[in-house]
Formats: structure tokens, sequence, C-alpha cells
């Protein structure tokens, strides 16, 4: 199991100014965080201490949550990925929490948003095939009500990545 951060409070998050420096690193460990801290250092133009201490202070921050690998889903037969758009009558505390728990205890559950408007949550779903999804759909609709489901195959990714864009300040 990987190491957990520490929870850092909203108002620390928003404080932590970037500078040009910890911009550069943040961008080189997205692409690669297999990156080793000379190869890190030597990009930035600067030596290993003092980016190793700029590392420890972004992950102190909450500004790097962890490093992931990032797998290649057709590579492990995980061939279709459905956005699974999810209305619900029920708005209580105990329906929340088990609806939660259901997201949570499916891995093939790789984003799950509540939103505003008129769809209540938005599901992106990894699965080999239709009948994955039919499987994962049976499951939990037998374990939390819902009132609508609607989902939408994706026929093909055009645009996927884990990177974000670094502003000035982090926010």
């Amino acid at each position: 199991m990987p190491e957990q951060l520490p929870q850092i409070s909203p108002a620390s998050k928003t404080n932590f100014r970037l500078d040009e420096v910890d911009r550069k690193i943040l961008s080189l460990l997205q692409e690669d965080a297999s990156l080793s801290l000379d190869q890190i250092a030597d990009r930035v133009g600067a030596s290993k201490t003092p980016v190793w201490n700029r590392i420890r202070k972004l992950r102190e921050a909450g500004v790097i949550r962890r490093q992931v690998a990032i797998l290649d889903p057709e590579a492990l037969g995980l061939e279709a990925c459905f956005f699974v758009l999810i209305r619900t009558s029920e708005h209580d505390r105990d329906w929340a929490a088990r609806f939660l728990k259901a997201l949570r205890e499916r891995p093939e559950v790789i984003e799950a948003h509540r939103l505003a408007g008129d769809i209540d949550y938005i599901l992106k779903v990894q699965v080999r095939n239709a009948r994955a999804y039919d499987r994962f759909y049976q499951s939990l609709i037998g374990e939390v009500k819902i009132h609508n489901v609607t989902a939408l195959l994706s026929m093909e990714e055009i645009k996927a990545t884990s990177a974000l864009p670094i502003p000035d300040v982090a926010r």
C-alpha cells in the first residue's frame, strides 16, 4: 500500500506559491515520475539537494498527492470505457453513504463526480466489454436505488492525460 501523505488544510494549499523551478519540477514529474533526482536536477538547472527539498515541500503542501504508474487499459484487456450518467431521487445521507461505498468497492469505477445540473453523478467505468458493464450495472442497482442511468460507450479516446496545467499559484 502506498504511503499516505498527511492531509493539508485547504488554506495551506491555496497559499502555496510556485516559482518557475517548482513549475518545471512539477511538469517533469507529471510527464515521468520515474525520473531520478539527478535527471530532474539536471533538467531544471539546479543541484540535487535543493530539488529534493522542493519536491519534499511540494508533497508536504499537498501539491503532489502521490506518484503512480499509469497502465494501458487495452494491454490489460479492459477495452470498453463507459461514461455513466446517474440521476437519483434519493438525496439523504444514508443513501449517499451506501452509494459512495458501492463506488469505492468497485475497481472498474476509475472516476466518479457529483455534478451540478440535471445529472447527479457521472462515472467513468473501464471494463472488458458490454457484458462486463452489464454485470457492473446489475450489481450497482442491486445495492443502491437509482432513478435513471444512461451509459455512453466511448468509441475512441481522443485525449487522456493526468497532467494538470500548472498556474503561477497552486489553487
